[in-house]
């Protein structure tokens, strides 16, 4: 079975109403849409955008005020989601729930259904400068092309919880991030190769450019997407199937083969999935409470 992903570059930069957004955003989806995508990824953060409107006093807003927009934000993903038969991950979006921030990874289905994955490991600036809470639990999704799982930019530094998405039968990992320099963005983009190949999967990443002058922590971006695979004879050598023109406005698009997954699991030049020594750590498709 064949998936077909488009990943945005989104381009950040100052708007002058929740109009503009969903103007950007509708040009990004009907991009992918003309593609013939069935799976299209925004980056992580894309929402403070809207922080860029301001009040209406002329005052600047905090992330304390993005949750706000969170009727708004799942409403129009909800509907370009149903409108064009795709499957939407929002990018994510700060809410608040009992008092406390999160950082939460959207799945919009095309039937109308949205589902969350919340950021499970936060960074110090999230953290310190945001008041960031982490999401406490993981889950992987069902859709009609396979199972998937998102994980958010810091999270896909962590083997353990990759292997945790691998074991409950995810084939692809949808990763929106959202890196200020080189060094940000190089962690991401090399552990998701790492974790392509420990596991087999896929990595689908992007991540967010251009400026928010007037939103703390958002002022500088540096990102690229790319659709990264195991590295083994049927996939390319750099295990590469796409990726962007650093830091510009766009969107990539690849074709996923899942039956390439299978076979190089069983056959492959390497079978990392299948040789674990899990007789010397944890076999997480052994242990069916986490």
């Amino acid at each position: 079975m064949k998936i077909r992903v488009s990943a945005v570059q989104y381009h950040l930069h100052t708007i002058a109403s929740f109009e503009d957004f969903a103007a950007q955003c509708e040009h990004y989806i009907k991009t992918a849409q003309e593609y013939g995508s069935e799976f299209v990824l925004f980056p992580e953060f894309f929402t403070t955008q809207l922080l860029s409107i301001g009040s209406e006093q002329g005052t600047r807003l905090t992330i304390n005020e993005l949750p706000g927009f969170t009727e708004a934000y799942l409403n129009l993903f909800q509907a370009f989601a149903i409108e064009t038969g795709m499957h939407i991950i929002g990018g994510t979006h700060v809410i608040a729930r009992e008092g406390k921030l999160y950082n939460v990874a959207h799945l919009f289905y095309p039937n109308g259904r949205i589902e969350e994955q919340a950021k499970l490991h936060i960074t110090p600036t999230e953290v310190h400068e945001w008041n960031m809470n982490a999401g406490d639990h993981f889950r992987v999704f069902d859709t009609e092309k396979g199972r998937i799982a998102l994980l958010t930019c810091y999270d896909i530094e962590f083997p353990e919880i990759v292997r945790m998405a691998k074991a409950k039968g995810a084939d692809v990992i949808f990763c929106p991030s959202c890196t200020d320099d080189r060094h940000g963005f190089h962690r991401v983009r090399y552990t998701s190769h790492a974790r392509a190949i420990e596991n087999q999967v896929y990595v689908v990443l992007t991540g967010t450019v251009g400026a928010l002058p007037t939103v703390d922590f958002m002022r500088a971006n540096f990102g690229q997407a790319a659709v990264i695979t195991p590295n083994d004879i049927p996939f390319p050598p750099k295990g590469l199937l796409a990726e962007g023109e650093l830091n510009n406005d766009m969107i990539v698009t690849a074709d996923l083969d899942l039956s390439l997954l299978y076979e190089v699991r069983e056959r492959g030049s390497v079978t990392t999935w299948r040789d674990r020594r899990t007789d010397l750590y944890p076999d997480w498709e052994q242990m069916k409470q986490y």
